[in-house]
């Protein structure tokens, strides 16, 4: 049964990052939607490998800009994943259908798209004095806790 999760990966700038990614998509049967611009192409040897034999499996959407995704799919409840999230990602109630949003590896997500979607912006815990998960690991600790709450038989 497939996972009815979305993962969005506004604006990728490090194409393994996005290959691991689509991996974790395709193991749980989540879409896996890339907002442009991409740091790559998408025929790019490090993407593919890192994504292995697993690209048939995942259901991958691209969108030219952010506001293409939303007026594609207006109806998505969102979560923003960031640093400066106002709340912990386990203290979410996430719920079929939702859309998780992750920011470009050097930046993240602008302030201005956190700020239009007051209190659905996450952050993964860490100690003082770290900058960041790895895109691809924030991702994955993201979507299986949502996998948890939506599928608890899958644990």
């Amino acid at each position: 049964m497939p996972m009815p999760l979305h993962v969005v990966l506004y604006q990728p700038e490090i194409p393994q990052n996005t290959g691991n990614i689509a991996r974790t998509c395709a193991a749980v049967g989540a879409v896996l939607h890339l907002i442009h611009p991409l740091g790559f192409y998408l025929t790019d040897r490090h993407l593919r490998r890192a994504g292995m034999d697993y690209w048939h499996l995942v259901e991958v959407h691209e969108h030219a800009s952010w506001e293409a995704f939303r007026e594609a799919y207006p109806d998505l409840r969102l979560w923003l994943t960031s640093t400066r999230g106002s709340r912990r990602y386990v203290d979410a109630d996430f719920r079929e259908g939702d859309a998780l949003v992750f920011g470009p590896e050097s930046r993240g997500l602008p302030e201005e798209l956190l700020a239009a979607y007051p209190g659905q912006d996450l952050r993964i815990p860490m100690l003082p004095g770290r900058r960041s998960l790895n895109l691809s690991s924030a991702v994955a600790v993201v979507v299986y806790e949502a996998i948890r709450q939506i599928r608890p038989a899958w644990f």
